[in-house]
């Protein structure tokens, strides 16, 4: 069973009864353990398909299914636990709090979670260490680098042992020599410890850390490819 399956997904804004059509008869799965990039230009679809596939928003035509469950089916409540639980966040403008130390910054979903308090100081420890930053523990995000302050945010989406997680352009914001240390953590926890990544990307280095990359183009999947290598990426994404 796939761990994410979208059915001819369709979703339309309206302003004033005016429709604007973004995403169009969208069908593809993604199986737990893949390394997936969907890729495509400025207007593509690509942040309003991250939005759906994260329960962030619904779609208005077609079935999303989460773990063999609709969307759909799923109260408001029940959707907030798995967003919390079974899924972690990575976006390019960190959203992390400036005054705030790393610790108590990766610590914050567990503030919502129902893992004993107990449990917590582990938690956090493995997660920062998993990134590289135990020797940052203590100092406040203000303090750190922009290749920095994106490790504390994978770190923080670790911290509930998520299922999937999402970077939306993790590197938009980073250097190229950040923005590579990032990628290769997130390669690292597909390879090492089976999380499924969803990557969503304009950036051809960061697509080429993919598995799999899915090409949008004006809210329909332009090309859908398995990738067996960073040259083969190259020539795909171009």
């Amino acid at each position: 069973m796939a761990l994410i399956e979208l059915k001819k997904i369709e979703k339309t804004y309206y302003t004033d009864d005016i429709p604007t059509p973004v995403l169009h008869n969208m069908t593809f799965s993604i199986d737990q353990g893949e390394f997936v990039a969907i890729v495509g230009p400025s207007g593509s679809g690509k942040s309003t398909l991250l939005h759906i596939l994260g329960l962030l928003d619904r779609q208005t035509g077609g079935e999303y299914w989460f773990h063999g469950k609709r969307n759909d089916d799923y109260t408001d409540d029940e959707l907030a636990k798995i967003r919390n639980k079974q899924m972690g966040f990575v976006f390019q403008a960190f959203n992390l709090l400036p005054r705030t130390t790393v610790l108590d910054n990766v610590r914050l979903p567990l503030l919502y979670s129902n893992v004993p308090e107990q449990e917590w100081q582990d938690r956090i420890l493995r997660a920062i260490d998993a990134v590289g930053l135990s020797h940052r523990i203590y100092h406040e995000s203000a303090q750190l680098s922009g290749g920095e302050k994106q490790r504390v945010a994978i770190a923080r989406s670790l911290i509930n042992t998520p299922q999937v997680i999402f970077a939306d352009e993790p590197t938009g914001n980073l250097d190229s020599k950040s923005g590579k240390t990032v990628m290769e953590i997130l390669e690292k926890l597909n390879r090492d410890s089976g999380h499924t990544i969803i990557l969503i990307t304009h950036e051809t280095y960061t697509a080429e850390h993919a598995g799999r990359i899915i090409h949008l183009l004006d809210g329909t999947i332009e090309r859908d490819e398995v990738v067996r290598n960073r040259q083969s990426a190259r020539q795909f994404i171009k």
